[in-house]
């Protein structure tokens, strides 16, 4: 009995799936070859909706973006060196120096926000060791001074402004210390140096960005940095932070101290290419590197006034050479980190609040208005085709980010945007171009048409390339924006035709 009934289940299991085709189908459908299922499917797969293009690599993470769409951001030194007149104390001052009676962080960061400015950065410990805050590592602190009777903290008075108006914070913490003993001796200074950024890091709350240096007189005692330990116990603690350094790792130092990227400046570079206070690698810093294997886009930092502490002698920049150095930095694909330092009374000069608000009122002139939207615009192909969501109208939007302009990958000709007036000529003298940079940093060189004549060239872009045209302002029918060079397809996400009325360019004769 058993090999009858055992013959019975095989025949049943291999019979189910004939019976299940065969049900409900007529004898000529039955005849029909394979492969016409295959291209029903195919043909549905080509009717999606257009897919985005694949990223070109190395990317910038989601810290990384956020901060360089603040595009400016403000650093403030302050310490000793504001009593004693310096820019490099010597580390044996007395904390007693150290008294600020009029202090007011919150002074300060109104004076940031009106400055439209998100990120406030502050010399917690600068090269002369002098902490402002209560640090139990040493009594070389805001401890000893006669500042509120040694009781208190400019770092949480910092901290508690900054968070009341929405401002976020970063600290700098000298790795060089002219003050402590241990300084010369590897493992010593270095555990003295990691507790004092677990406590920054620990007591504080949130930190968005924290800044190390390579800064060393001549004559120091010969120290090694555990730069790497370091790294490591930051982003421990703080998983939201951007480390600035010369080889990042989330942000490099452009190489200089004006505030000034390359003309070409790529936010790739290779980080093995890279070491802290490194003099001979300022050229590379300030270019980057199209080859990059690592995203770590460039900071320029420079100070308000020729020095970075507060002297009475100094007075702040004019408004000409402050929006040379916008165009030079955040024009360039970079944040400009402007050095705003209190003063002894502990305050930010009235002189240096107001031409903050001078900036500020001049950006928001020159870029309230976009030119561009009163053209039409065409462009020299298309991805995926006129309903595809990837036109030329993305690139006047308000995300600079995530819609864009993509033309086929096919299109191997030059790749161009179209601006067109349709009432009269417009006038301008500045045109903004933004790559899509969270799919990569893309373009190579570009070059741009008014009226068909060549007007400025350039080569990267980045998440903001700024032309402040060198012969002053144009009125014209048309713009073109041609890229001639660029790694895959170039991803176009904003475009800016803007009048600055405050570039009044030498004629030349």
């Amino acid at each position: 009995m058993a090999r009858p009934h055992t013959f019975f289940y095989i025949i049943t299991f291999i019979s189910l799936p004939f019976v299940f085709s065969f049900e409900g189908q007529s004898p000529s459908n039955l005849r029909k070859p394979l492969h016409a299922s295959v291209t029903s499917s195919r043909n549905s797969w080509q009717e999606q909706v257009t897919t985005p293009p694949l990223p070109i690599l190395p990317l910038p993470t989601f810290s990384q973006l956020q901060w360089q769409q603040r595009e400016v951001i403000m650093f403030h030194h302050f310490g000793v060196n504001t009593f004693t007149d310096s820019e490099w104390g010597t580390g044996q001052e007395s904390p007693s120096i150290f008294n600020p009676t009029g202090l007011d962080t919150n002074q300060w960061a109104d004076t940031v926000a009106q400055a439209g400015v998100s990120l406030m950065i502050l010399t917690a410990k600068h090269h002369d060791g002098f902490c402002l805050w209560p640090s139990k590592y040493t009594a070389h602190s805001v401890v000893g001074s006669p500042w509120k009777n040694g009781h208190g903290d400019v770092v949480q008075e910092f901290v508690n402004a900054a968070k009341a108006r929405g401002i976020d914070v970063g600290l700098y913490l000298s790795p060089w210390d002219r003050h402590d003993p241990r300084y010369g001796h590897n493992k010593e200074y270095n555990e003295y140096y990691m507790a004092q950024l677990q406590e920054l890091l620990n007591r504080y709350g949130s930190v968005r960005e924290i800044w190390f240096d390579g800064a060393k007189g001549e004559n120091t005692p010969n120290m090694t940095y555990y730069f790497s330990d370091w790294f490591s116990m930051v982003t421990e603690l703080q998983s939201t932070i951007n480390i600035f350094s010369d080889a990042g790792p989330g942000i490099r130092w452009v190489g200089n101290e004006k505030g000034f990227a390359g003309s070409t400046c790529w936010s790739t570079i290779n980080r093995t290419s890279l070491s802290i206070g490194n003099g001979s690698i300022v050229d590379y810093l300030n270019t980057g590197d199209p080859k990059g294997t690592d995203w770590l886009p460039a900071e320029c930092d420079v100070s308000i006034r020729k020095g970075w502490f507060w002297h009475k002698s100094q007075a702040p920049k004019r408004l000409s050479e402050l929006l040379e150095i916008y165009y030079n930095s955040v024009g360039r694909n970079c944040v400009l980190l402007l050095n705003v330092p209190p003063n002894t009374a502990g305050l930010i000069s009235e002189i240096d609040v107001q031409r903050l608000k001078e900036f500020r009122g001049a950006i928001d002139t020159i870029f309230s208005t976009n030119l561009a939207e009163k053209c039409s615009i065409r462009a020299s192909s298309q991805r995926g085709g006129e309903s595809s969501g990837f036109g030329p109208d993305n690139v006047l939007d308000n995300d600079h980010l995530w819609t864009y302009w993509a033309p086929t990958d096919e299109d191997e000709k030059d790749h161009w945007i179209e601006f067109k007036a349709k009432t009269g000529k417009i006038k301008f003298n500045v045109i903004r171009i933004q790559e899509a940079i969270g799919l990569g940093q893309r373009i190579k060189e570009h070059k741009i048409y008014v009226d068909g004549n060549r007007i400025a060239e350039g080569t990267t872009i980045g998440y903001k390339k700024l032309h402040r045209l060198e012969k002053g302002v144009v009125e014209a029918y048309s713009v073109k924006i041609k890229i001639v060079g660029s790694r895959g397809t170039p991803l176009i996400s904003s475009v800016g035709l803007h009048f600055d009325p405050f570039w009044h360019p030498k004629m030349v004769h």
